[in-house]
């Protein structure tokens, strides 16, 4: 189990819900780079559906969607799977910072913490996937840590599949 509001030291973090739609839909849509390169889009209904899906076998109460607030301004979100694909590993299923918060290192510095909490309960590595077209996501993981293991086309879209040992 994950404790929420320890994965991170320098902002607070809280459980997101249905109640928390229109701000994450707000900040999704301030980042169209990221859209120009999946088949999502940002909607209500994909925000919602983003929240509650976990991969096949995988149990709801591993899911832990997050958001990270600076005061009162939700600046990321993070959908993390704990113990997916194995218990010893964390999924990292989307992550998105607010568009004026990019290219300021904050991204890394969250990721970096998460990732210190991940080390402290257990988890030896973390895994996440890449849109390979994409190369802001691209570049991001890749000075983050992160090892591609392998290519996947997912419905027609190259996903790069990573991996980081922590």
């Amino acid at each position: 189990m994950i404790e929420v509001d320890k994965l991170s030291r320098r902002y607070k973090v809280k459980p997101m819900n249905e109640a928390d739609v229109d701000s994450i839909l707000e900040l999704c849509q301030g980042n169209p780079q990221f859209y120009r390169y999946t088949e999502a889009v940002p909607s209500r209904e994909q925000v919602i559906s983003d929240m509650k899906n976990t991969p096949n076998g995988v149990d709801g109460s591993r899911k832990y969607y997050v958001g990270f607030y600076k005061r009162l301004e939700l600046i990321a979100v993070m959908d993390i799977i704990d113990g997916f694909p194995t218990k010893e590993n964390a999924y990292i299923g989307f992550f998105m910072m607010k568009e004026q918060y990019q290219g300021k290192k904050i991204g890394s510095i969250i990721v970096h913490e998460v990732e210190s909490y991940l080390r402290s309960v257990g988890k030896r590595t973390t895994r996440l996937a890449i849109d390979k077209l994409n190369p802001q996501s691209t570049y991001f993981w890749d000075k983050n840590g992160y090892i591609v293991f392998r290519e996947v086309d997912r419905n027609g879209w190259p996903i790069l599949e990573a991996e980081k040992i922590l």
